[in-house]
This record gives C-alpha cells, sequence and structure tokens, in this order.
C-alpha cells in the first residue's frame, strides 16, 4: 500500500507537470489559431462539436473506467472489450456521417456536411486505443500516458497551425481534431504493448458492460447540460456568436479540463485500489481534492478580475466581446473543481447510480436556465449558466459524498483555507487595480496582475492559514521513488 501511495503522488507530479504542458500548448495554440482564423469558422466547426461531444460520450461505453475499477481483469476480457470499443467506434463513425443532412437542415449551412463527415473519424480512431490507455492507467503507469497525451497534442496543434496558415480556414480545426485520436492510439498501443486476442463469450464481461452503461448514461447526460447552450446559440443566433461564446466558454474550460485531467486520472486509479480501506481512500482523495481547489481559487479569480487583458492577450483585440461573457462564466470554473472531482470518490466506491442519478437532476436544471437566458443572447445564456451551477454547488456535493467514507465537514474544512486565501488575494487586486491598470502593454501588465494575485493568495494560504507544513510534506512524498510496480 506504500507502494501504490509513492505511485499516486509521483504519478500525481507526472500529470500535473504534462497538464501544465498541455496547457501552456492549448493556450499557445489559441493564441495563434484566434489570428489566423476568424469567429465564424470556430463557430461553424462549434456547431458540430456539440454532437460530437455526445457521440464521444458513447464511442468508449464507459468500458475503460470498467478496466480501471475492477479489482483483476483478465486478458480474455479485456480482448472481448477491446473489440466491442472497436465496433463501436466503427458503427459511430458511420451513424455520424449519416447525420450530416440533418446537420445542414438544423443549422441552415450546407458547409457543415462534410465537416461533419470528416470528424466522424474520430471515433474509429479512438475505439482502437481505449482499451490500451485503460491498461496504462490502471497500471499507474502516469508518465507514459502523459507523454503520449503531450505527443498528441503537438502533433495535432502542429497540423491545426499549419492549415491554417496556409489559409485552409475551419479544415485546420477539423484536421487537427483527427490527428490527435490518431496519434493517442498508436501510442497507446505502443507503451501498453498489448496485443488484443480475439473475442469470447462467457468471460465475465457483462457486469462491467453494465457498470460501462451507467458511466456512458452518465456522461451524456451531463454533456448535453453542459453543451447545449452552444447548439441553442448556434441555431438561434448564428456562427459568429456563437464563436464569440465559444472563445469564452474554451478559455475557462482550459484550466477546469487541465486539472481534472491532472489530478483525476490518478485520483481514480488509485481510489479504485484502495476502495476496500476506508480510512486510505479518505486520505486520498482529500490530498487530491485540495490540490485542485488549491490552483483552481486563482484562476477563477484572474480570470474575474482580469479577463479584458487575458482576452487581449490570448486572443487579440478583434475579440474584445469576449470579455463580458469571460467575466460571467469565470464563477464554473470554481464550481466545477469542487463537483468534478466527486465523480472519482464516486465511482470508485462503486456509487455508479447516484452519480446517474445527480446527472439527471442537474441536467434539466441546466438546460432551463439556457432556455430562460437565450432571450438575452449569449450574454443571457453565460449567466444563466453560472448562476444555476453556483446554486447547486452545495447540494450536489452534500449528495455526493453521503455515507461514504469522506464526510461535508472534511470538505468545508478542505474549502475553507482556499476560499479565505482567494478572499485576501481578490481584495488586493482590487486595490492595486489603478496602479496596475497604469502599467503599459497587456502582456506585461498581465504578468504584473498575476504575479500580485499569486504571491499575496500564497502567502495567505501557506502562512496566515498555516498551511506550509503540509504542502511541504506534500511535496516531499511526491519525491519519493516507489519501489517496484504495483500488482494489476
Amino acid at each position: 500500500m506504500q507502494d501504490i501511495k509513492q505511485r499516486v503522488l509521483r504519478g500525481g507530479v507526472a500529470k500535473i507537470g504534462a497538464q501544465a504542458t498541455t496547457f501552456a500548448i492549448r493556450i499557445a495554440s489559441m493564441v495563434v489559431m484566434a489570428r489566423l482564423l476568424d469567429p465564424a469558422e470556430f463557430g461553424l466547426v462549434a456547431m458540430v462539436g456539440a454532437v460530437t461531444g455526445i457521440f464521444n460520450m458513447l464511442r468508449d461505453a464507459g468500458l475503460s473506467r470498467a478496466t480501471i475499477q475492477r479489482e483483476s481483469v483478465t486478458d480474455d476480457q479485456l480482448s472481448t472489450l477491446f473489440w466491442i470499443n472497436v465496433l463501436l467506434g466503427l458503427v459511430l463513425t458511420i451513424a455520424f456521417a449519416a447525420l450530416a443532412p440533418a446537420m445542414v437542415a438544423f443549422y441552415r449551412e450546407p458547409r457543415l456536411f462534410w465537416i461533419t463527415a470528416a470528424l466522424g473519424l474520430g471515433f474509429f480512431l479512438n475505439g482502437l486505443g481505449v482499451q490500451h490507455s485503460a491498461l496504462i492507467q490502471r497500471h499507474m503507469r502516469f508518465t507514459a500516458g502523459a507523454a503520449i497525451d503531450i505527443a498528441a497534442l503537438v502533433a495535432s496543434t502542429a497540423v491545426g497551425v499549419l492549415m491554417a496558415w496556409r489559409g485552409l480556414g475551419y479544415w485546420a480545426l477539423v484536421g487537427s481534431a483527427l490527428v490527435n485520436p490518431a496519434i493517442s492510439s498508436a501510442g497507446a498501443w505502443l507503451v501498453a504493448g498489448w496485443i488484443p486476442g480475439r473475442p469470447r463469450r462467457g468471460v465475465g464481461v457483462l457486469s462491467m458492460v453494465r457498470f460501462g452503461g451507467t458511466v456512458t448514461l452518465n456522461s451524456v447526460l451531463v454533456y448535453v447540460a453542459y453543451n447545449l447552450d452552444k447548439v441553442l446559440l448556434g441555431r438561434f443566433a448564428g456562427a459568429d456568436a456563437l464563436g464569440i461564446y465559444g472563445r469564452a466558454y474554451q478559455l475557462v474550460s482550459i484550466p477546469i479540463d487541465n486539472l481534472n485531467g491532472a489530478v483525476g486520472g490518478v485520483a481514480f486509479s488509485a481510489l479504485s485500489r484502495v476502495q476496500g480501506d476506508p480510512a486510505r481512500f479518505r486520505s486520498y482523495f482529500l490530498k487530491g481534492y485540495t490540490l485542485v481547489l488549491t490552483v483552481t481559487l486563482p484562476i477563477t479569480i484572474g480570470c474575474a478580475v482580469f479577463a479584458g487583458d487575458i482576452v487581449l492577450v490570448a486572443l487579440g483585440a478583434k475579440w474584445l466581446r469576449v470579455v463580458p461573457l469571460l467575466q460571467l462564466l469565470a464563477p464554473t470554473i470554481l464550481v466545477f473543481a469542487l463537483i468534478n472531482p466527486m465523480s472519482w470518490l464516486m465511482l470508485a466506491h462503486d456509487l455508479a447510480g447516484r452519480s446517474l442519478r445527480i446527472a439527471m437532476v442537474i441536467a434539466p436544471l441546466v438546460i432551463l436556465a439556457y432556455v430562460l437566458g437565450l432571450p438575452y443572447g449569449a450574454t443571457g445564456v453565460a449567466l444563466a449558466f453560472s448562476a444555476t451551477m453556483v446554486l447547486l454547488a452545495v447540494p450536489v456535493t452534500m449528495w455526493s459524498v453521503h455515507e461514504t467514507p469522506v464526510s461535508m465537514r472534511d470538505i468545508v474544512a478542505v474549502v475553507r483555507r482556499p476560499l479565505l486565501s482567494g478572499a485576501a488575494a481578490t481584495a488586493a487586486a482590487l486595490l492595486a487595480w489603478p496602479l496596475l491598470a497604469k502599467v503599459g502593454p497587456a502582456l506585461p501588465r498581465l504578468f504584473v496582475e498575476s504575479g500580485l494575485l499569486f504571491a499575496v493568495y500564497a502567502w495567505t494560504l501557506l502562512d496566515v492559514m498555516g498551511q506550509r507544513a503540509f504542502y511541504r510534506d506534500l511535496f516531499r512524498s511526491m519525491a519519493k521513488r516507489p519501489s517496484a510496480d504495483p500488482a494489476t
């Protein structure tokens, strides 16, 4: 168990480093692509992207989570699951291409036909690597998995930028979207070193499929809830409005996705391995939860207070309409940091049914918010979405931890110190704003603003709140080298 702990901590370091690299690459890509493409070109691909995401939930079928969560998995089970994923990927590719005429009719945009047909290939490419990626994560080979993710992102970004520079417009976004799963699957095969056998009956995959089905339905509901805003804006407000809203949404989703990717994969693997030890389960979860919240607070504050300079640096002056939307959506960064880790807890604790029930409550409430905000355009949708998520944060958290090794008192204890530190950092940033506004161009000004914000936040958290010893011990544990591969 001690060796697993060390692997978890060192895996966390590897994933955080990889996600920091991923974050930098994605930001750099956004900066470049925003200057090479117009809002309407982003909007066109975003129209298809909202539906693509739903299909992406289906192509995995939750079977990667089932592979990771099980205490033991046989080679016959893995092989059978692999062929299920491949077949499902092929079916989804064909089905998505068949949707192309409907996409054209719904959005009244003929260019969507070939965009839809091309993007469908990604499902088959993804299906080829699902079980190999799950094996890498199950074996806690987090550094290797992170390297694959970075390689895929670098390759897809390079292809996208090159195509945009050559004047291929929205096809640059399509090309980038296809290169990523191709490189990811190829890398997973190479690193996992596993060759699937033929599928077999009666090897005990039915329970895994049921678990995966529950996870998939949960993912679909959540995805619809968090992406129907883009479908509605694309249909009723047009590609330009969706392009503006989509850039604001991307700016807030990048930190959410990267943090969840950095800690979530490690946390779920680790929690699944210690699900029979409540004390260790609680300890692992709270450390991961603390790490996510600690990093998220200053990012949330920065997006709300320094939105203007973030947009100028990341997107350029032609995207200034993004600023108010970014400010309205900023609170969701913190909300998702609070509730996303609950999925690690519930799924690893075999509470997939509860996770699904929570999604069934969240989805209609969020969709109702979109409908109420839609008459007021992108601003109304952003405000309605953000307000609804803030109101849901506490009830969802309480429901998630009920009768688990983690209590609501634990959650409050973890959240309290970063929140108070964030309040102090916000006050300092606002008080210093008259002076900060006089600093030259947007880029150096943003560096100064961010430096002040993070310095006050770190000082308050580590010294005033007395957390220096906690983080020192955490990082020392991360530096220890595990002795051997864990049992699989």
